[in-house]
């Protein structure tokens, strides 16, 4: 399978049918080439039939009691933490993966979630009780406003106060574009300009996403070398901003890269 054609042509779908299993598994499959998208997505109907009550108390026994989910305290920065089948073979994993298994495998069994992506933690939410979330990385505990904003302070080493807007629900291309920014962080620090380049094929895939988000992948796109493909993005972001000075900066930062190109 060409796993970048593929990943293209399920994200740029209307993202009300990007289904979330299969992006995060093709995000693991382009780190492992022979991984069996298809088989994996089979593993969780496997899990699935095994909530056979139905509901968020039974979806989570399963999860976290029998399969054993858990946040990876020790190696938080370990990929493999970021490839679903990973996360499934070694039981840990990082907020977001956690998030996504206990979606993906809620919506098999009939269980309706959703993400929320808090600054610093990823969270889960049952929409028909939205002031109730649950964090995947504690085995799907109940957070009430007062403990999200102390994980907030906690994650972030910020006093920052907690709005409404961050514990806003988060759509399947935003939790996509999180993932590989994570990713992203990983890798850099791991100095793997390998895997920092098929990152940023895939994130280039997606939808368009924050300003400040696609200039920091031109710019990781510059370093590695791809400097055409960086200053055409910088392009396009410089033709959808109001600031003429903001323009302008990126405009001329694209000029610069094309300029090495000679």
């Amino acid at each position: 399978m060409d796993v970048a054609a593929r990943w293209t042509a399920v994200v740029q779908r209307p993202e009300a049918e990007v289904p979330l299993d299969e992006a995060a598994l093709l995000i693991s499959a382009a780190a492992q080439p022979d991984l069996d998208v298809a088989g994996q997505l089979e593993r969780l109907d496997g899990i699935a039939h095994r909530v056979t009550t139905g509901d968020l108390a039974s979806l989570n026994r399963v999860l976290f009691d029998e399969v054993g989910l858990r946040g990876d305290r020790d190696g938080y920065y370990d990929p493999f933490n970021s490839y679903l089948d990973r996360v499934l073979d070694r039981g840990l994993g990082i907020p977001i993966t956690l998030a996504v298994l206990q979606i993906e495998v809620g919506r098999r069994s009939g269980v309706v979630l959703e993400g929320v992506g808090m600054p610093g933690h990823f969270l889960v939410r049952d929409p028909a009780r939205p002031m109730t979330l649950m964090d995947p990385f504690r085995s799907g505990r109940s957070m009430a406003a007062a403990d999200c904003q102390r994980l907030l302070r906690d994650t972030t080493g910020s006093p920052a106060r907690l709005t409404p807007e961050m514990l806003s629900t988060t759509g399947t291309h935003a939790v996509l574009a999180r993932m590989l920014a994570n990713l992203d962080r990983v890798f850099e620090m791991k100095q793997d300009r390998r895997a920092l380049s098929w990152v940023c094929t895939l994130r280039l895939a997606l939808p368009a996403t924050a300003m400040g988000d696609r200039t920091q992948l031109a710019a990781r796109l510059a370093g590695l070398g791809r400097l055409d493909t960086a200053a055409s993005l910088l392009e396009q972001v410089a033709g959808e901003v109001g600031s003429e000075r903001v323009r302008t900066r990126l405009l001329e930062q694209a000029e610069a890269f094309r300029a090495r190109l000679n």
